[in-house]
Parts: C-alpha cells; structure tokens; sequence
C-alpha cells in the first residue's frame, strides 16, 4: 500500500534539492514521476522546483481551487505514474492534503510532500498542520541557525535592512534576503513571540 510522506524543515535544508533527486531516482529506473509545486512560488521560474545548488525541473502548479486528487487520477489515465512529489507543501489547503492522502490510499501511489513547519510568526501552516496530522510518515530535514550552532526549527522574517519584522501577511515568497533560520532560543529572543 503506498504512503502519504511529509519533509519538513525551516529555509535552506535542501528540501527541494531531496526532493529533485528522489525523483531523478525514479527517472534513472525508467519510472515516471508527477511533480507540483505552489503557483504563488515566483522566486526562479512558475512551475519550476529549483534547489539553491542549480537544480531545477519542470512541475505542473496548484492554488488552493486546485482539485490534486483529480490531477494524478487524469494523468494516471494517460501515464504510469510510480510517485507523486509536493514542493512547497506548506501552501497546500487542508483538502488537498486530504486528497494526497486518496492518492496514496486509492490509487495506490506514494505522495511525497516537502514544506515548511511554521510560518515567520511561529505558526503552523495549514498544509503543514495537517500533513502533521494525517501523514503515514514524517521525517525532519536539519539545517543550522544563522546566528549559533543549534538545530534551526523556526525562521525569522526581515525588512531590507536586516531588522526582525514580527507583522505582515502570512504569505511572503522569498529567500535569505528576507527570511532566515534560527533555533527557537534566538527566535524568542528577536522575536518575543513566545
């Protein structure tokens, strides 16, 4: 029976470069894979999952109308599909997580989705809440925090000069020009948010 996968980590643990070679694994045992990716993510390319180390492929893209259960049961009419793979998770809606998890109960191909925990303000994510939730496996992707060597599990938002901004919309696309990770001690101190 296939398996509803969640990565998560903060920023800059490579979630989309594991991703881009779990499914160029795939491709080199002649398996075709399904790749999304969130439409809001403008940072490279729309429906383009690219790692910091130049990595890049092609993805088809969701918004929150998107139905992903009928996506992979239409492209599985057309092609064998052996997994599917989410980037940018965190943007996925509470139904679409609940639809991956049909894909993987009934059609009966493993979803692997990879995203972000909580947002800048230390909150969870809808798509992130509930792939916790109902995930069949969730693994924990480190990196370090940008201002000691802890485990980084929280991120930090900031203006162009470098200043923790602790209000804003939820959503904001971006990199290490406006996001950074921290471990939680450092994100209590610059953020006092918790």
């Amino acid at each position: 029976m296939a398996k509803l996968y969640f990565s998560y980590s903060t920023m800059n643990a490579g979630k989309s470069t594991v991703l881009l070679q779990a499914s160029h694994n795939y491709g080199e045992r002649g398996m075709k894979t399904m790749l999304f990716t969130a439409e809001l993510d403008n940072r490279s390319k729309v429906g383009n999952i690219s790692s910091r180390i130049g990595l890049s492929e092609k993805a088809s893209t969701f918004n929150n109308d998107d139905n992903l259960f009928s996506s992979v049961e239409k492209r599985l009419k057309k092609d064998k599909i052996s997994c599917v793979f989410v980037d940018e998770a965190q943007f996925l809606s509470k139904k679409q997580v609940n639809d991956l998890g049909k894909v993987a109960d009934e059609l009966n191909v493993p979803v692997m989705c990879y995203g972000i925990r909580t947002d800048f303000q230390g909150k969870l994510f809808e798509g992130s809440m509930e792939l916790l939730a109902v995930a069949d496996n969730l693994k924990e992707l480190k990196t370090i925090c940008s201002e000691c060597d802890k485990k980084a599990t929280m991120v930090v938002r900031l203006d162009a000069k470098g200043n923790v901004i602790l209000k804003g919309e939820k959503v904001l696309v971006g990199g290490n020009e406006i996001y950074k990770s921290v471990c939680r001690k450092h994100f209590r101190e610059l953020t006092n948010l918790i």
